[in-house]
């Protein structure tokens, strides 16, 4: 069935029969990028622990989101590429919305999250861009933006259901990881966190003195509230500028 045994080298199909029980068998290395595996050999049992768990959940016939093929998908991107880490809290509890990454949906769901939504306003008013009909991040993934949720799997319909089941381990080991690594001459290698909302912050002791944005979450909720005005685009970019590191073209194409 794995010919490569590399989960992240599989293409994206809605007719992706992958299980969390396979995800289970596989090596760290088939399940991510391998320096990402090395990153997190020390959480191994703990993910496969959460892998077990999500393959009772689904054999007790409950949806889990995103697609199994999907919830490693933050770690395909190769450790050493990343230079800015935008932390979310849970993936998007509606069907056919999560996709590994965190803010990002499906190129094809229409209406967009109202978090993404106001996450567009913002860009807009920092830098000008104007918003996209589509909620498909790739795009900022593919220049070394992890986009990562704190817990990284869902219930359907149940928002923040998987919160508690092991995942904040991991993703606490990947954040330290991600603040640990070094530039061949011994620097710190660049990285900027961006922290939206209380969950987001939670991170931030973890970074390691790594420069972060931080304001309210995009949310409806408490976007009024230090999230619109807070220009993280701009400011991202600037740090990374002061770090000797290339902007982020934050302009989404048009179409997915």
């Amino acid at each position: 069935m794995f010919e490569s045994d590399a989960l992240f080298e599989l293409q994206q199909s809605p007719a992706d029969d992958v299980s969390f029980a396979d995800l289970a068998r596989l090596p760290l290395a088939g399940l991510m990028a391998p320096d990402w595996a090395d990153a997190l050999h020390s959480v191994e049992a703990q993910l496969r622990k959460v892998l077990s768990f999500l393959a009772a959940e689904e054999a007790a016939g409950h949806q889990v989101l995103p697609a199994p093929s999907n919830v490693l998908r933050a770690f395909r991107q190769p450790l050493k590429d990343v230079k800015v880490l935008i932390v979310g809290q849970d993936p998007y509890p509606t069907p056919g919305h999560a996709v590994g990454l965190s803010f990002s949906v499906e190129p094809h769901v229409r209406p967009i999250p109202r978090s993404l939504v106001n996450i567009y306003k913002e860009l807009e008013s920092d830098l000008g861009i104007p918003p996209r009909v589509h909620g498909d991040l790739s795009a900022w993934s593919e220049q070394g933006v992890l986009l990562l949720n704190r817990v990284l799997t869902v219930r359907a319909g149940a928002a923040g259901s998987h919160r508690g089941k092991g995942w904040e381990e991991i993703t606490t080991a990947a954040v330290t990881a991600l603040a640990a690594r070094k530039a061949p001459d011994g620097s710190r290698a660049p990285l900027v966190a961006v922290l939206w909302g209380k969950e987001a912050e939670s991170v931030r002791p973890l970074l390691a003195g790594a420069p972060a944005v931080a304001s309210a979450h995009p949310s409806p909720l408490s976007a009024s509230r230090g999230f619109f005005g807070s220009r993280p685009f701009s400011r991202v970019n600037k740090l990374l500028r002061e770090q000797g590191a290339p902007d982020v073209t934050w302009e989404l194409p048009p179409s997915p």
